[in-house]
């Protein structure tokens, strides 16, 4: 089975929304979270989905799920209190309703409302073949790496130099195994699961995916993201969409 495991276990500070976590923002009179969902749901490839949630937005969100009919959605669980443990709870659910032996998983940011079907088939083609697949990006611009001070380490060749993105997706039993041994370790800072999977030594593979992939993670990033929904609306009417 192939599931798909929303994170949307944040609370946007650096959104600065006032009233709602940025994953209930709306984006063309619907909640950013649901434009990720029905990526999802509509995907062929996609079997399941399960949804790591703020707690006291569960229900909210089943409401959500009920109102635009997304039937895919198997399973929506707490959040924790990193982004680390809200993916891991997310990946306990995945394991109860499949087989953790056999399965695949999609971890995706439900802030992320801009990937295509193309890069899920790719990311699953990914793990079958190579047994991950990092979605990431070419880097456009320099990247610094600096110490915390600021200080620089290192001027990144640009050539060679990747974003990366989501989904992150592989075969559930080895990243759940990852995350065990983390909880075990006390190593809860993990950033994102290639980070973790890294760490451990575990191999990685890169696949493309949309520049537009964005996170909506600050107003600039709302703003941009709902320009970029306008030019896809366009894009539609004027038959211009591929």
């Amino acid at each position: 089975m192939i599931t798909a495991v929303i994170f949307a276990g944040g609370v946007g500070k650096r959104m600065h929304s006032k009233d709602i976590p940025k994953q209930f923002l709306k984006l063309h009179d619907k909640p950013i979270i649901i434009h990720t969902l029905e990526i999802f749901e509509k995907s062929s490839y996609v079997d399941s989905i399960v949804i790591s949630c703020l707690k006291d937005y569960m229900g909210y969100l089943n409401d959500l799920i009920i109102k635009y009919n997304l039937k895919k959605v198997q399973k929506i669980v707490p959040g924790g209190r990193t982004g680390q443990e809200s993916i891991y709870h997310g990946l306990k659910a995945a394991s109860n309703i499949g087989k953790r032996s056999e399965d695949i998983v999609l971890i995706h940011d439900g802030v992320r409302p801009l990937i295509s079907d193309k890069t899920i088939k790719n990311n699953i083609n990914g793990v079958r073949k190579y047994g991950s697949a990092i979605t990431s990006v070419k880097a456009k611009e320099t990247i610094i790496v600096v110490d915390k001070n600021e200080n620089i380490k290192s001027v990144n060749d640009r050539s060679r130099s990747r974003l990366a993105r989501a989904p992150q997706s592989f075969y559930l039993d080895d990243i759940l195994s990852i995350h065990e041994r983390a909880i075990k370790e006390g190593k809860n800072d993990f950033i994102d699961s290639c980070s973790m999977m890294q760490f451990y030594g575990k191999k990685l593979h890169l696949v493309d995916g949309p520049q537009e992939n964005i996170k909506i993670t600050t107003p600039d990033d709302f703003y941009t993201m709902r320009a970029l929904l306008d030019a896809k609306e366009n894009a539609q009417i004027y038959g211009l969409d591929e």
